[in-house]
């Protein structure tokens, strides 16, 4: 693994757009859809998740800054990022 962690933007079945954080990412959203422990409470009733955008950080500290900024995106400025 080469130590870099990732941001990641997921639509959920509800439509519904999930904004987090992760080392390894395939297994992350593993988590999320069921097929391994540990998938967040707000996708757990909103499977099937697809991964629809990321990007990749240096460390954690620089992941969870850009995901407290995508966060504070309104829904129209995150889809704008995902065509981008």
């Amino acid at each position: 693994m080469d130590g870099a962690w990732h941001v990641y933007i997921l639509k959920c079945a509800d439509g519904s757009l999930y904004t987090g954080v992760a080392r390894d990412l395939q297994r992350r959203l593993r988590q999320h859809n069921g097929a391994l422990a540990g998938g967040s409470r707000y996708t757990r009733g909103r499977r099937p998740v697809e991964l629809l955008w990321s990007a990749s950080e240096p460390d954690r500290g620089a992941a969870q800054r850009r995901e407290a900024l995508i966060k504070k995106l309104t829904r129209d400025e995150k889809l704008r990022l995902l065509r981008a």
